[in-house]
């Protein structure tokens, strides 16, 4: 069998693996974003409690490898309480990807707010808004603006960093090409295995430069 047959057959599981490794990125970092703000607006507040739990948070989740946190959220948590046991591989890797990313994003959120001049907080508080209302209607709306950039770059990040989801037993693209290259002896597969992470991560790439552009905040 030529090399190009042996592509071909093994294109059906390298792309499953993909659509692994792409849905457990979007799913993560979409949570994680959400997550990130109020951990961001936590870590502003001036609630001394709110904004040391945040800060801890992040400083814990930014400070430790991530295959640690994946490797302790699967194997240890049941070895304090058997409640504690996540049986899902995939539900595992989607909760320590999103404890992760919303840590990152958080710190990006944060500046992001505070790059924002401090003179619209006091035109707001001028015409009677709230904190709340501020936030929401005139600082976030322009913060979204400034964060395409990082939300892209820790995309890009994840995407790669999915390939740890196979200490945890998960056939992302990773897995998979290691799995045939054992299987076949041969490292051929790690080609197109490549030449897919290359593909995935150039549409996206795209994706988030035309939405920077879009919606760049010199516009």
């Amino acid at each position: 069998m030529g090399n190009i047959e042996k592509i071909l057959l093994w294109l059906p599981q390298l792309l499953n693996g993909a659509k692994m490794t792409i849905i457990i990125t979007i799913v993560s970092v979409f949570i994680g974003l959400i997550i990130s703000l109020f951990l961001a607006l936590g870590k502003m507040s001036k609630i001394l409690v709110i904004n040391k739990i945040c800060s801890a948070y992040i400083f814990f989740f930014r400070g430790t490898p991530l295959l640690m946190q994946i490797y302790f959220l699967y194997f240890g948590l049941p070895q304090f309480n058997p409640a504690l046991t996540i049986k899902s591989p995939f539900l595992a890797a989607v909760i320590a990807y999103v404890l992760n990313t919303a840590a990152y994003l958080a710190e990006n959120i944060r500046a992001g707010i505070e790059s924002i001049d401090k003179g619209q907080y006091e035109a707001a508080k001028t015409l009677g808004m709230t904190y709340a209302q501020t936030m929401r209607l005139i600082i976030i709306p322009q913060t979204v603006r400034r964060l395409i950039p990082p939300v892209g770059n820790e995309f890009i990040m994840v995407l790669k960093d999915v390939s740890l989801v196979a200490i945890i037993g998960l056939s992302d693209l990773t897995k998979v090409t290691r799995a045939i290259s054992s299987s076949s002896a041969t490292a051929l597969v790690y080609i197109p295995a490549m030449i897919i992470y290359l593909i995935i991560t150039a549409v996206f790439t795209i994706v988030f430069n035309k939405l920077e552009k879009r919606y760049s905040v010199y516009q």
